[in-house]
């Protein structure tokens, strides 16, 4: 069975009405993306929380998947008078043949080497070195499957300073990839944190998948403790705003490690956390950094 993937150029004001009038004319599915996606001129529409939204593409492509047989050029030419536009616009049409979607999607994600000993393993990939740590982690419904510079400057840090017992709090822990991993790098009691229930609930699934016995919690139900290491992998604007709470959350002498900020970010995180640590670049990756320092007295 083959299907037909349509695109079609639009704008901020046409792409909508487009999409919405392909579905009606019978399309499978709808996207809608930047037109220049990949390119110097890709354009970010989602700011950090707090922001105002940075606007809509101004540029788009509508893509619409539909049956082998459909007419397009007169789909195109009804949904255009249905936008209100005098010309159908430009549109290329591709053949999509049937394939193995599941082993396509799995093929993206391959096993990712963190560090010479530790591997971040999808469930369906036997371990590359069996001697290794090897975190069992599938993509899911929460960020965090270590393909992303972020998680892999947060789990490297992990592993060259955890020495076995620590106490580690994983401030919105998302898949809770930095939770499981904290655990078999050796420490002695892990709680993750965040304000999504989905993300509870993978990283609690994912803790099981691991056999490690990390708690998850939200964050009105989380214990008040104070531990030896607290992570954070969030985005700048959230981790300005918890810093009171996290520096709390470190005992006296304690480290802490965040990330999720851009190299040209850096200097504002640090200005906050400097009043209660002694905080600098860890590393950087692709664009991203790493912070991490010690609690003072």
């Amino acid at each position: 069975m083959t299907w037909q993937a349509l695109k079609i150029a639009a704008n901020a004001h046409t792409a909508d009405i487009l999409g919405d009038a392909l579905m009606e004319l019978g399309a499978l599915s709808v996207s809608i993306e930047d037109a220049h996606a990949g390119t110097a001129e890709e354009q970010e529409i989602f700011g950090e929380p707090g922001e105002p939204p940075a606007g809509v593409w101004q540029d788009a492509l509508v893509n619409a998947l539909f049956e082998a047989d459909a007419d397009l050029v007169t789909i195109v030419a009804e949904a255009s008078a249905v936008a209100g536009l005098s010309d159908a616009p430009a549109f290329e049409v591709e053949t999509v043949a049937e394939q193995d979607w599941v082993r396509q999607t799995q093929a993206q994600f391959a096993p990712i080497p963190i560090s010479p000993r530790l591997w971040i393993v999808p469930t369906w990939h036997e371990f590359p070195d069996v001697s290794a740590i090897n975190l069992i982690l599938d993509p899911g419904l929460a960020f965090g499957t270590g393909s992303h510079p972020t998680t892999r400057l947060c789990l490297q840090w992990l592993d060259r300073h955890i020495r076995g017992g620590e106490t580690v709090l994983d401030y919105g822990c998302g898949s809770g990839i930095l939770a499981i991993a904290a655990m078999k790098l050796g420490a002695g009691q892990v709680v993750g944190v965040d304000i999504d229930q989905q993300a509870i609930q993978a990283s609690q699934f994912n803790a099981e998948q691991n056999q490690v016995a990390a708690s998850f919690y939200l964050p009105n139900d989380a214990p008040q403790i104070t531990v030896d290491i607290v992570v954070a992998n969030i985005l700048t604007n959230p981790l300005k705003m918890l810093a009171p709470m996290l520096a709390n959350a470190a005992r006296p002498g304690g480290r802490i490690v965040l990330s999720g900020i851009l190299s040209h970010q850096a200097d504002d995180v640090l200005a906050v956390y400097r009043s209660w640590f002694d905080i600098d670049i860890a590393d950087e990756s692709e664009g991203w950094v790493c912070l991490a320092g010690t609690r003072k007295a």
